[in-house]
């Protein structure tokens, strides 16, 4: 029903209506192939009647019947999905549809029929015609759409060819990210307090593409001036992780929530329709169970709740003219512009290299890892979705084979660095979660490229060669850079005031959701 309502039909209807002349064609071929078949074995005198029965075929039940394919192909994702899968996945996709909509179509006109009324030797041909037709037509648009245009049609899409925010993009991921947005031919706007510094975005400062908005996302008048004229947004900006957060409360409600709030209004305000956000698969909590989009949120830390708490806002805040995405990241790794420590498979990477031991706590238990190159092309894959794909929808970023227990993680690294020893401690953290991210490729067409094995060999290949010189600088560890840094809180009267009416919004919310529920009980 979402995908009735938010399909953009004034692209949608030319792309239906060429895929039923392409069926009509396909069922026109294969009864002349047929009758010509039937012609040569009959001898030449029963041509009429041969002519006649087909005639009356295409007539009275295959025109009534065909409206079939254009329903069956809209449900399968001809008009939506299919467009933001990649190659492979859209053509998988595409002969599905096209042979489950061939096949419905048959058993429809038997049982209105009761009659094998389509000829035997017509069926097998109709069946290849139709994948043929449809899947064909698409290849040779992709074919006949120069190289040279992809840009423009880049900008055509993103409102106009106006820049991309991104919101905190001068960190572990955002420095990625804006580079893989960049190499598509799209603006980018950055804004960032660089509170680490600017070296991961340095060397973009020059690029034709790249604008810079120095400011921070906390203060009114730098959001303003940033989303002015921009397209569409992607929120990175956060204190991330638990002890970052545990360590200065007010910076962490202020950024990862209040900071959010403030942006939906701006963001609206100024007709940006499109909002990406990173939350995180720790929204989930502690839980036996694979869990998918569908489980209820568990969190159990104050990082975990802010995601939880902008996650609802921005889907309150879902109208006709705005559309947030919520992408719920797994444990991401791997070497970047802005490289951390205080990542799991990072840290333990490092320490064998150096130190040659690990510790593992608790190693039975289950994440889920995602390499930070893909974390950066699931944002992409994202914008570039159908809004009807998209819109108002939470995704689990990642990949269901990229889950691992922390033993098999040690285990990795200890075939990687040998002489690594491995010690296991027990301890009460016991998170454990295994996702799924099973609606993500089968919406978005999104898998992994980077395995744990590869992530960790380009690590090891950085620390060697002294591309990061100590990987125990506070500038890599979140929590110990901040700490050095001191208390992070608005720093402008006016930004703490709104903050502050921001925060204080979310606890009268919270203040009657729990009366609501005291009465109900």
């Amino acid at each position: 029903m979402k995908t009735w309502k938010q399909i953009v039909w004034r692209q949608a209807l030319p792309r239906i209506f060429a895929d039923v002349v392409m069926v009509h064609l396909a069922a026109i071929a294969s009864l002349a192939t047929a009758a010509l078949w039937q012609i040569y074995e009959a001898q030449a005198e029963r041509a009429p009647q041969v002519i006649a029965e087909l005639h009356r075929f295409y007539l009275h039940s295959f025109l009534p019947l065909s409206a079939i394919f254009p329903l069956a192909f809209l449900v399968c994702g001809f008009y939506t999905r299919s467009r933001s899968y990649p190659l492979r996945h859209k053509w998988l996709t595409l002969a599905r549809g096209a042979t489950a909509a061939t096949l419905l179509f048959l058993f429809a006109n038997f049982l209105v029929t009761r009659a094998d009324s389509l000829p035997r030797s017509a069926m097998l041909l109709f069946i290849v015609l139709v994948n043929a037709l449809t899947i064909g037509a698409r290849i040779l648009k992709s074919w006949l759409i120069p190289p040279l245009l992809k840009p423009a049609a880049i900008s055509t899409n993103d409102r106009a060819g106006r820049p991309v925010l991104v919101v905190g993009g001068a960190g572990y991921i955002g420095s990625i990210l804006c580079r893989q947005l960049l190499s598509q031919g799209r603006r980018v706007r950055l804004l960032d307090n660089f509170v680490y510094g600017n070296s991961a975005v340095r060397e973009l400062f020059g690029h034709p593409g790249f604008e810079l908005s120095v400011g921070d996302c906390r203060n009114i008048q730098n959001v303003v001036s940033a989303v002015n004229g921009a397209g569409s947004i992607i929120h990175l900006a956060a204190i991330v992780g638990d002890p970052a957060c545990e360590q200065d409360k007010r910076a962490a409600l202020e950024i990862n929530y209040a900071a959010t709030r403030m942006m939906i209004e701006v963001a609206k305000g100024y007709g940006v329709d499109r909002f990406l956000f990173a939350s995180s698969c720790s929204v989930y909590g502690a839980t036996e169970e694979v869990v998918d989009e569908k489980s209820a949120a568990s969190p159990i830390s104050l990082y975990a709740q802010t995601k939880v708490d902008s996650e609802q806002a921005l889907l309150q805040a879902s109208s006709d003219r705005f559309h947030p995405t919520i992408l719920r990241l797994a444990t991401v790794f791997g070497n970047s512009c802005r490289p951390r420590f205080d990542l799991v498979v990072n840290l333990l990477t490092a320490k064998a290299l150096k130190e040659r031991m690990i510790t593992i706590y608790n190693g039975e238990q289950w994440r889920p890892f995602l390499h930070v190159m893909d974390a950066a092309a699931g944002f992409v894959r994202a914008l570039e979705a159908p809004l009807a794909v998209v819109s108002a929808e939470i995704f689990n970023l990642g990949d269901s084979r990229m889950n691992y227990t922390l033993a098999q993680v040690a285990e990795i690294i200890g075939r990687m660095i040998p002489g690594t020893r491995v010690e296991h401690v027990e301890n009460p953290d016991r998170r454990n979660y295994r996702v799924s991210f099973g609606k993500i490729r089968r919406e978005l067409g999104f898998q992994c490229k980077v395995s744990i094995e590869e992530g960790i060999r380009d690590l090891k290949s950085a620390l060697e060669t002294r591309q990061i010189p100590d990987f125990s600088d506070p500038l890599y560890h979140n929590q110990r850079f901040l700490k050095a840094a001191g208390c992070l809180g608005s720093t402008e009267e006016i930004d703490a005031q709104v903050m502050a009416a921001f925060a204080l919004a979310l606890e009268n919310q919270q203040h009657e959701l729990a009366t609501v529920a005291l009465r109900s009980s």
